[in-house]
């Protein structure tokens, strides 16, 4: 968004002040199709679809503040207004608030910039696409010294070690969670396709317990944004800090299932390319470009006979696929973070 203007009389931080005052006239305006839930108004996104995506407080400290569970998009009052009418120009919705609050009753509204129909043809961006990346883009891009590195120190896994943080990885401060119905700091990462474009987003919600900081104690304290097929979490570069597509030929890369598996990994053997598939359904899916030389599936020690049949099919879809492959398994635990923290 751009920074709203400034009337002599008026700042931006006081508008806003009054528009949140008066919000559950302005969201009734504004946003027709959602309907009041106690203390809530709620509809599908700035969009005005019918829903509960969207929530806006009514009364009490938050009134007027405003939290997108879908695409983590927020604000207050004058956010909103430029967000519904003027696609995001603050610039825009300023004026438009001094007229809608009596405060000046000269100016002509700003015309209200129509949106934009979403592209057509096999290449459209699904709208859970465009709001995972919006999401992955909000958050702080540095994990350096937020609850994130802090989360990952407490289960042994030391970035200033390594010199570095992945850039897949960032930390937003206050991501809501829809089951839990409330805002907590989370660790997000960005899951790209093989030619590196963003296709959906990792959450993993925290909570500080015990002095440190902690996966949050929830039902589904880690979900993914949008679809991954093929994709996975660019963790590491290994030796040659070149990206994915211009790897070396020959370049081994390491295939895990969970992010602190992975860098746990990264950890112990820095010199390595490690990519996080997320899930073990997707271990035999992600997409490589043809020079890789060995893959090695780091995967999780599941005992049980499904587990290993569905190993034996991931390592056979490798295979088919023409690659030179390995698997390696904790030496105890379930996975290498159970390894690196000794249980």
């Amino acid at each position: 968004m751009t920074a709203a203007a400034q009337s002599p009389r008026h700042t931006a931080g006081e508008i806003a002040a009054l528009l949140n005052s008066h919000i559950e006239t302005l969201a009734a305006e504004l946003l027709p199709a959602g309907r009041r839930n106690g203390h809530y108004w709620t509809v599908g996104g700035l969009d005005n679809v019918p829903g509960k995506s969207l929530f806006i407080h009514l009364t009490g400290s938050k009134r007027g503040h405003w939290q997108d569970a879908a695409t983590g998009e927020f604000g207050d009052g004058l956010d909103l207004l430029a967000g519904v009418r003027y696609r995001g120009d603050k610039s825009a919705a300023f004026g438009a608030a001094l007229i809608w609050l009596g405060l000046d009753t000269g100016r002509v509204a700003p015309t209200q910039a129509p949106r934009s129909p979403p592209p057509a043809g096999p290449d459209q961006t699904s709208p859970n696409r465009a709001f995972a990346l919006r999401m992955w883009l909000r958050a702080h891009p540095s994990i350096i010294d937020t609850p994130v590195e802090d989360y990952l120190k407490n289960r042994n896994i030391d970035l200033r070690a390594l010199g570095r943080a992945p850039c897949a990885l960032r930390f937003h401060p206050d991501l809501y969670h829809s089951g839990a119905k409330m805002a907590f700091p989370a660790m997000v990462a960005a899951i790209t396709d093989g030619n590196g474009v963003h296709v959906a987003t990792h959450r993993t919600w925290l909570e500080r317990a015990g002095g440190g900081w902690i996966k949050a104690r929830i039902a589904d304290n880690k979900m993914v944004l949008g679809t991954f097929p093929g994709g996975s979490i660019r963790l590491w570069r290994g030796a040659s800090r070149k990206p994915l597509k211009d790897a070396p030929p020959g370049d081994p890369v390491v295939i895990g299932e969970g992010i602190e598996s992975c860098l746990s990994i990264v950890q112990a053997c820095p010199e390595l390319r490690v990519l996080c598939a997320i899930s073990q359904g997707n271990l035999g899916s992600v997409e490589l470009p043809p020079q890789i030389g060995v893959v090695i599936l780091a995967i999780d020690n599941d005992v049980k006979p499904a587990a290993r049949a569905a190993t034996a099919r991931v390592v056979n879809r490798w295979i088919d696929r023409g690659f030179n492959v390995r698997v390696a398994r904790s030496p105890y635990g379930n996975d290498f973070n159970d390894c690196l923290r000794g249980e």
